[in-house]
């Protein structure tokens, strides 16, 4: 029944640490330590070291562990005077913990009415406990709490969910050794979780939890449906766990079930009836409260194991009815005879989760081999169901949704559950299966290491095994139409279990056996109608299929490549960014491109779905190189469904890349895909603002390049609808009219010719709609021919006047002239100038050197020529400085004196007195004057020496003047009178200039 044990325990001494001896008491009930102390104070949720040594010790060496008879039976053989001097010695030797309690107990027992007077008899701890007192592992429920705690206000760093989740492990291995203490060291971890200041945190700042919190909250919530399943719990039990449950979730920071937003889904835990005739309620939707991570189990606490058709499926390998007709839809056996179980399947498979929880293994296997058989039994009648749809209404589209809970990625995990106890079954090594033997003999032919065939179950076709079932449940599961559910959290959820369960699926080496199951599941998925994520006509909301169609393409193309490309194809389909209404002609894809597609605001996973979608096309194409006909399908496909350029784009180049692959030759008709998908990039972007845009078009013309010559002519002609102009000069044309290119290709002269016509033609098409950004690369690119060139160089001079800045002039007068135009440059020059305007303070302007350029090439061209250009410089230019030393170069050569041919013309210097320099020279004293002032009203002292260096530039071009020293004279006097205020600044005029 029980016993006390008691040690000293010698850790022996290590090189910084000296020997230690530890006191360890522990308390043994019915086969279970129900407590422990050691004097080494550790803490922690699991027994010291030295409570585990002492323990072995005693199971090891039980001879060595003196045994002595309860202590009341001792004390009951002794006499008054050894009863006396055992207490004495005993309070002697612990003195100073005890004596304080003796003396108390002395003083109660001495009294005639006190309370120890009234019971018979005394405690005894060494004597174990009473038949129905409470007896169960010792759990330090403070160190649990206080770990949890801990752990949580980490906040997820330094591996404290790792270690959240080995707390959660620990739950379950408890619950499989049938541990009590499993629900209350879950009671314990689920109030610290409660208790978590953050969640009010969160709440009130409407932010959403961290990914690892959540998944620990949603195994928080399984757990508990896995404690109230337990198909062996009292019923008194079940009870205060539901009180328990309830109490948490009427808290208002309790967490929802699908992160933040609340689904409004009925309650389906409970929608199907258990038995006959149980009756069935449908709970009102509308005023529901959100389901929260606790809500699951709540329900479940209504389910019970008493169903006598369960409990004969659990408890026997032999349950069959053979005289059963299998007519009705909820019929308890199938046509051969064998069990069914008809339950909303994540019920039934979270009753296959407890059951393997709670240690009962076989029963759970049994469970789900019904649940498995069921759920074929169905796809085959929904498959006849749809099929006699389809002959009475061959013209309706159905596309009725059945499942509103997808099954992956749904919170109770069914198909995972079902997959991972049925993998275990195909697990040679594990030994909870040691009792399987009874229908596990002959073992079948090893699969890999890990998994193999086991031989059929009473309950699976010929041929059939654990592992053939497991996959099978897995396939159909994946290829479930189900709708998408709402908010963040649900939808990568959704995402991350599609991928997890895949992974666990590549780890099965495929055989022909599995081939085969591939196979009808695949036939079954394209033709099932509304029940398959690849029927014929989807549900516009419903999770699309691309990553698990490019895991059975995989699978399926060295067996049957037909049948691959016709799931992978019907797969691409992304129905929520079709649009419902007709655009325009969509026998030609590019129209496509331009329905904007409305980007689905509920939709949180777009953009990781859509790459999933480019990942198939993209595994598609590379199968489909050297195949003609299917390239033009998979390109079809591509530009029927994908509406992100960036996509597109990234096929294009994944097509060039495998069809350019160096160990062979150019795979042409691949490499016309991917130019044909560049082109649809095109159109696409044309008129959209997109970062990339110049890496596509450069791409584009290395693609055309590729492709040949009539790819690149074919380009340019029909310009206008890929590129904007800027682009078609500038890029495009001019890369076509690389030497680079023409090497590239081998082009002889007639093909050269050819493209540089189209050339042509494009650049002064462009320079027409766009001079400003066309005109220079027009002109560029017609060079070598003078009919294009003149025709360029008149759409600059009519756009010169309207549509063009003085800097583009400038830019394209400099050009003229370096290509031998001079008189062209100086026109062009002129146009410029009259767009141009430099205030008085502008002296670094960026177009001085122009307007020096400029007169400088008037200058070259003669007399003429510069009195043309004199007076539009008066008029833009107001600053003194650009002013003088204009008039300065002008002074210094005669005009025209050096021509093109640097023949020197006989000539005069020009005369200041005269037109057109002494309108310059009177506009430059000008400009100082007004500089001057105006520099005058804002001067501060820091700037005066400066401004004095300003005043005696002005004095050199006023003596340029015949009669300047006056002028100038006058101007300071004028200074000095106008500006008397400044004493300082007027005496440092009158020291420099009198």
């Amino acid at each position: 029944i029980g016993f006390h044990l008691s040690g000293t325990v010698t850790e022996p001494a290590i090189q910084s640490e000296p020997e230690t001896v530890c006191n360890v008491a522990i308390s043994f009930d019915r086969c279970k330590i129900t407590s422990v102390t050691c004097s080494c104070g550790n803490k922690d949720i699991f027994y010291c070291a030295h409570v585990v040594a002492l323990s072995l010790y005693r199971i090891r060496k039980p001879d060595q562990v003196k045994l002595h008879l309860p202590i009341s039976e001792t004390l009951f053989q002794m006499n008054r005077d050894q009863l006396q001097k055992f207490v004495q010695y005993l309070i002697t030797v612990h003195h100073t913990e005890v004596l304080p309690t003796a003396q108390k107990l002395a003083d109660e027992i001495l009294s005639q009415n006190s309370e120890i007077n009234q019971v018979h008899g005394a405690p005894d701890p060494t004597a174990g406990a009473s038949i129905d007192d409470e007896n169960c592992w010792h759990l330090d429920e403070e160190q649990v709490q206080e770990q949890v705690k801990l752990f949580l206000s980490q906040g997820g760093y330094h591996g404290s969910g790792k270690q959240l989740n080995l707390l959660f492990a620990k739950v379950r291995e408890m619950l499989k050794m049938r541990d009590s203490n499993g629900a209350r060291m879950l009671t314990l971890i689920t109030e610290q979780f409660m208790a978590d200041p953050r969640l009010s945190l969160w709440r009130q700042q409407g932010t959403a939890m961290t990914d690892k919190y959540r998944q620990l909250w949603d195994e928080l919530g399984a757990l508990w449906m896995c404690i109230v399943l337990n198909p062996h719990c009292k019923l008194e039990q079940k009870a205060s766990w539901l009180k328990q449950l309830k109490k948490w979730n009427s808290v208002d920071v309790c967490p929802w079930e699908d992160g933040n937003h609340g689904s409004e889904l009925p309650n389906l835990t409970n929608a199907l009836p258990q038995g006959a005739n149980a009756n069935q309620e449908k709970t009102d939707s509308s005023n529901r409260p959100h389901r929260t991570v606790f809500t699951r189990a709540i329900e479940a606490c209504d389910l019970h194991w008493q169903d006598s058709h369960l409990q004969h499926i659990i408890s026997s390998d032999l349950y069959t009815n053979y005289c059963y007709h299998d007519d009705t839809e909820n019929s308890l056996f199938d046509s051969r005879g064998w069990p069914l179980w008809h339950e909303h399947v994540p019920t039934a498979c979270a009753r296959v989760d407890a059951l393997r929880s709670h240690g009962y293994p076989r029963e759970a296997l049994r469970l789900a081999i019904a649940i498995v058989n069921t759920l074929r039994r169905q796809q085959q009648k929904q498959l006849e169901m749809f099929r006699t749809q389809k002959k009475e209404l061959p013209h309706k589209s159905i596309t009725s949704i059945t499942n509103l809970e997808g099954w992956v990625g749904h919170p109770l995990d069914p198909v995972g559950t079902l997959f991972s106890s049925l993998m275990e079954a195909c697990r040679i090594d594990d030994e909870n299966f040691s009792g399987l033997s009874d229908f596990t003999e002959n073992m079948g032919q090893c699969k890999s290491l890990e998994y193999q065939h086991l031989p059929a179950h009473k309950f699976l076709e010929e041929g059939e095994s654990y592992l053939t079932l497991a996959v099978e449940v897995a396939l159909i599961g994946l290829g479930q139409q189900r709708i998408m559910p709402d908010g963040l959290y649900t939808q990568e959820k959704v995402c991350r279990n599609e991928e997890q369960l895949i992974s666990k699926l590549q780890e099965i080496e495929l055989d022909d056996t599995l081939v085969k199951i591939f196979r009808k599941q695949a036939v079954f998925l394209l033709e099932a109608g509304p029940y398959s994520g690849l029927g014929e006509i989807i549900h516009r909301e419903s999770v699309p299929m691309h990553t698990f169609a490019k895991y059975l393409f995989t699978s399926l193309l060295p067996h049957d490549a037909e049948l691959a490309y016709k799931i992978a194809l019907r797969a691409m389909r992304l129905l929520v960014l079709e649009s419902t209404a007709p655009s325009g002609d969509l026998t030609r894809p590019h129209h496509i491109a331009s329905v904007v597609p409305n980007r689905y605001p509920r939709w949180f996973t777009l953009s990781h779905i859509e790459s999933q979608q480019c990942e198939l096309a993209s595994t598609m194409l590379t199968a489909a190189k050297g195949d003609v006909r299917r390239l033009e399908t998979v390109l079809e496909s591509i530009q029927k469904n994908i509406h992100s350029s960036s996509h597109i784009f990234k096929l294009a180049q994944d097509a060039f890349k495998i069809a350019t692959l160096m160990d062979s030759l150019p795979d042409i008709t691949l490499l016309k895909v991917s130019l044909e998908l560049g082109l649809q990039v095109m159109r696409m972007t044309l008129s959209t603002l997109n970062w990339r845009r110049r890496e596509m078009v450069r791409w584009l013309v290395t693609c055309a390049t590729e492709v040949g010559v009539y790819a690149l002519d074919s380009i340019m002609q029909s310009w206008f609808t890929l590129f904007t102009p800027t682009e078609a000069t500038s890029i495009v044309a001019t890369t076509v009219m690389s030497n680079s290119t023409i090497v590239r290709l081998h082009l002889d002269c007639h093909q050269q010719e050819k493209l540089a016509s189209s050339a042509r033609t494009l650049a002064l098409q462009c320079a027409m709609k766009d001079p400003q950004n066309c005109a220079l690369s027009a002109l560029t690119l017609c060079e070598k021919d003078h009919i294009a060139f003149e025709t360029a160089y008149q759409i600059v001079l009519d756009a010169a006047t309207t549509g063009m800045s003085y800097t583009q002039l400038f830019t394209i007068a400099r050009y003229m002239e370096h290509r031998g135009y001079p008189m062209r440059a100086y026109k062009l020059a002129t146009l410029a100038m009259t767009h141009l305007n430099l205030s008085y303070n502008q002296d670094t302007h960026p177009a001085i050197n122009d307007v020096l350029w400029a007169c400088a090439l008037s200058h070259s061209l003669g007399k003429n020529e510069l009195a043309a250009i004199i007076p539009l410089v008066v008029k833009s230019v107001k600053c003194a400085t650009v002013l003088s030393d204009i008039l300065r170069r002008c002074t210094l050569t005669t005009p025209g004196m050096v021509g093109l041919h640097g023949r020197r013309n006989s000539g005069k210097l020009m005369s200041l007195d005269k037109a057109p320099l002494r309108q310059l020279l009177d506009a430059t004293i000008g400009a100082y004057i007004n500089t001057t002032h105006s520099r005058l009203t804002h001067i501060s002292p820091r700037h005066y020496s400066e401004f004095i260096e300003f005043l005696s530039k002005a004095r050199e071009t006023f003596l340029m003047a015949h009669d300047g020293h006056i002028q100038f004279t006058q101007f300071i006097d004028n200074l000095k009178q106008i500006y008397k205020g400044k004493k300082k600044l007027m005496m440092l005029v009158r020291e420099r200039f009198g």
